[in-house]
């Protein structure tokens, strides 16, 4: 490592992440920060993005609980937002979604018949709580049919 960027290349830098795939503010912070002069020329940079809309938390959060909603539920969507560095208000707004249906769509594509023994419905409600979903939604599920 030859020592600290200068603003240019940093900025370069901080681009070529971007471009790449979209980051959160603290995410690009982190992997910015070894190469920075000093947190205050990091911190003026990422305003600097976050003016020119190159940068969004908004933006990389709706990206991400889209990727991760076709395998989990709203629970680990809100903890992976939460553990990139996003705003509790921002990790709310983007993890609100029919729950239910999609807890559906990722039980249909693991198990392809229903339910018929009491172990096999707990290996499903396992499956389903370890993916983020809900034990209400679980409940309603899997639990419903059998009465």
């Amino acid at each position: 490592m030859n020592g600290p960027d200068s603003p240019g290349e940093l900025k370069a830098r901080a681009l070529r992440h971007l471009v790449r795939r979209e980051h959160s503010r603290a995410e690009l912070a982190r992997k910015l920060a070894p190469r920075a002069q000093s947190p205050e020329a990091l911190h003026a940079l990422l305003d600097e993005l976050s003016a020119k809309k190159q940068l969004s938390d908004e933006r990389y959060a709706e990206e991400r609980a889209r990727a991760l909603a076709r395998k989990y539920g709203p629970a680990r969507i809100r903890h992976d937002l939460k553990s990139k560095g996003i705003a509790d208000d921002l990790v709310a707004r983007v993890s609100q979604d029919d729950e239910l249906e999609r807890a559906r769509a990722v039980l249909a594509r693991k198990y392809r018949q229903l339910a018929t023994t009491r172990e096999e419905r707990a290996r499903r409600a396992r499956f389903l709580q370890g993916r983020g979903f809900s034990i209400d939604v679980i409940t309603r599920l899997i639990f419903q049919s059998v009465s």
